[in-house]
């Protein structure tokens, strides 16, 4: 039985929608929870604290424990106050579940920088600045479990979603440095990659699509990247009672002596660049660079020591 008795966690956006359903069900599991939502419109439009109060209310109404915070998530003195509410009221922050977020749909070469600016700086920096805001009080207590919400529009594409895709693959990113930095001091980060109807998803699936996609079975894979045996560096597909994982692997690729290191020699190769056979997910950026000296030095014939 996976449980936060004691365990008090931040959700980000958890006025509506998946953020909602991950607080009601964090707190059903005994989380202290800490309801943040700006109480915007989906384009990030307007605020108010309406949403989350509600949230808290649903959740206390339970027997559960939380309160409510207004916080832009990309104004870092708001979070700050969050951050400090959340330890003063419940004496630590032990989860942090980066879910805020706002749609500026247009194709590229219609976008506005300043709407693909703003889509960034919520999705992206806010998980950026919300994080910050906890990891030295984690560190400390040597003890966090973060998720970044990255979306299949990032790791795939999706037209017209430049802004919207740029930022949900910056958090892999993000993961994946903050998964070894923290490492030592037992902070977990994964990231969900959810679908799910929500007002984000509205009219742009069948109705009967969206019956299926219910926001609770995506939260199901959420309570499980914060649990205190989660697993590190996941990305956890999650969506219509369907879950999966995406992993980045690399081909092994080949090795082209300097005479053939030219643009003509890579389009000869390409379809041997290609092959999938034998390739290896890495846990570092150093991994690549190891694979390539290697090959290059076994050509030459250099040793290249223990190191």
């Amino acid at each position: 039985m996976i449980r936060f008795d004691g365990r008090t966690a931040i959700i980000t956006g958890a006025g509506n929608g998946l953020g909602r359903s991950h607080a009601l069900l964090l707190a059903e599991h005994g989380a202290n929870v800490v309801v943040n939502d700006l109480g915007g419109a989906v384009d990030g439009s307007g605020s108010s604290l309406s949403a989350a109060e509600a949230v808290v209310q649903d959740i206390t109404g339970r027997g559960g424990k939380a309160i409510a915070h207004g916080a832009n998530v990309t104004r870092p003195d708001e979070v700050a106050d969050m951050v400090d509410t959340a330890i003063s009221t419940f004496g630590a922050v032990d989860i942090l579940v980066n879910n805020a977020g706002i749609l500026r749909d247009k194709s590229f070469a219609k976008m506005e920088l300043d709407d693909f600016r703003l889509v960034v700086d919520v999705h992206l920096m806010g998980s950026v600045t919300c994080t910050k805001a906890v990891w030295d009080h984690m560190k400390e207590r040597n003890y966090g479990r973060i998720v970044m919400t990255s979306s299949s529009s990032g790791i795939y594409g999706n037209f017209g979603q430049s802004n919207y895709g740029a930022a949900k693959m910056g958090l892999v990113g993000l993961m994946n440095v903050l998964s070894l930095e923290g490492k030592k001091n037992n902070i977990r980060v994964n990231t969900l990659s959810p679908t799910a109807a929500t007002r984000m998803t509205e009219g742009l699936l069948p109705q009967a699509a969206l019956d299926l996609m219910s926001v609770e079975s995506v939260s199901a894979g959420l309570a499980f990247l914060v649990a205190e045996d989660s697993p590190e560096r996941t990305i956890l597909c999650a969506g219509a009672g369907g879950y999966a994982a995406t992993r980045i692997y690399e081909t092994p690729g080949i090795y082209l002596p300097p005479e053939e290191q030219t643009p003509e020699g890579v389009a000869a190769n390409f379809d041997r660049i290609l092959d999938p056979d034998g390739q290896e997910m890495f846990t570092d950026g150093s991994g690549q660079t190891l694979k390539f000296v290697a090959a290059a030095a076994k050509h030459f014939g250099v040793s290249l020591g223990q190191e």
